[in-house]
């Protein structure tokens, strides 16, 4: 048998251990809303489950009632917290409406004369609600990472704990089930509080080095892989390719008169221009292939499976798409061309040999014009 009030204090000052050590993790970085409310909702969680540890001693009416909203408002700030962390723009549509009706039924309840037990029922059934839509939050998202799953099924395994329980009190069975019950659903809420607590931690560290890993492999102007995540996906593309014995392209793109273009109308309009290109790249390239900005106004393409031909028909697509487009500044509005160097990587050229033929080529469309697709001659072979 569980000392069921020992295990109360247990819990609550875990739960409000975590809150403060939440509040360290957050001090100084950068704000995270999810963390802070999840953060909030632990607090919420160890102060409600002290004063049920103390109600019991304190012998003070109102204390039942407070503990009931206290559980309510703390399993609403945390489904709060994941409706924020995964991005849900209008959870307090549903959420607030929720936690108010819910705490307006405990305290009416509570005012008509509701025993303990049954409040404890009421808000039981409340907290597993809450706890089941979690665990659909964290579930239903078909590239969930193992750690959502984890405290996805935690979440459901509480929400059942739960619903046993307060079933068990409506129901009526007697003392031997609704203590087990009771049991049941105090020990799935102390995984609650490890699991969950870490785990939400996890969760948010997962995501800002997703977001660091992004911000150190994206170019910022543009969106485009950069210079170094770009050649580590053509190295891949390469050896894939020499794999499959499959050709590869390689596009060298360079936008014409860009200088001209800041002079004239100054770096923001440039800006816009890298803008309105690496768009245009987006729409017509295909989604095998990557486009990534080299720096300044040069970009590179890789098209896995395309010989010379379809490359050059796929350089010439790119291109007539960007003279139609137009960039759209404070100024007058311009539209602009690019030069594009192809060639097709020989089986056993390196990437910077493949790279310099087609700069080679992309050179030869300037001297010829510019606004043209040349391409690059193929590698010399020694006799």
């Amino acid at each position: 048998m569980i000392d069921i009030q020992t295990f109360l204090l247990a819990l609550g000052i875990g739960n409000v251990g975590f809150a403060i050590l939440m509040a360290g993790y957050t001090h100084g970085a950068a704000r995270s809303p999810g963390l802070q409310l999840w953060m909030w909702a632990r607090l919420g969680m160890g102060l409600t489950q002290l004063i049920g540890w103390a109600r019991p001693a304190l012998d003070l009416p109102f204390l039942g009632g407070l503990e009931g909203i206290g559980w309510i408002l703390a399993v609403s700030l945390e489904m709060a917290a994941y409706c924020v962390f995964f991005g849900f723009t209008r959870w307090g549509r549903l959420l607030l409406p929720i936690a108010v009706l819910s705490s307006a039924v405990v305290i009416a309840a509570g005012i008509h004369g509701a025993s303990h037990t049954q409040l404890s029922a009421l808000v039981a059934g409340v907290v597993a609600l809450f706890a089941a839509a979690m665990a659909w939050v964290l579930l239903r998202r078909r590239h969930a990472s193992l750690l959502q799953r984890i405290i996805g099924i935690n979440d459901a395994l509480f929400a059942i704990a739960v619903s046993l329980w307060a079933g068990s009190i409506l129901l009526g069975k007697g003392p031997f089930d609704h203590t087990l019950a009771r049991e049941a659903a105090y020990l799935a809420g102390y995984l609650i509080m490890i699991v969950n607590g870490f785990g939400f931690l996890l969760l948010c560290k997962q995501k800002d080095d997703a977001r660091m890993a992004r911000l150190a492999s994206t170019d910022c102007l543009t969106g485009l892989p950069n210079r170094h995540a770009f050649m580590e996906s053509a190295e891949r593309a390469r050896l894939a390719a020499q794999r499959q014995r499959q050709p590869l392209a390689l596009m060298m793109i360079d936008i014409d008169h860009f200088k001209q273009i800041n002079d004239r109308w100054g770096h923001a309009s440039g800006d816009d221009a890298l803008k309105v290109f690496a768009r245009t790249a987006r729409d017509v390239m295909r989604e095998h292939e990557t486009i990534g900005r080299l720096g300044g106004e040069e970009f590179a393409m890789l098209l896995p499976g395309a010989d010379l031909d379809a490359a050059v028909q796929a350089a010439q697509r790119l291109r007539l798409a960007v003279r139609a487009s137009t960039v759209i500044t404070s100024g007058p509005s311009y539209t602009m061309t690019v030069s594009i160097g192809v060639v097709v990587l020989d089986p056993n050229e390196d990437l910077s040999a493949a790279l310099a033929r087609a700069d080679h080529a992309l050179y030869a469309a300037k001297r010829a014009g510019r606004d043209r697709v040349e391409g690059g001659d193929p590698i010399r072979r020694r006799a």
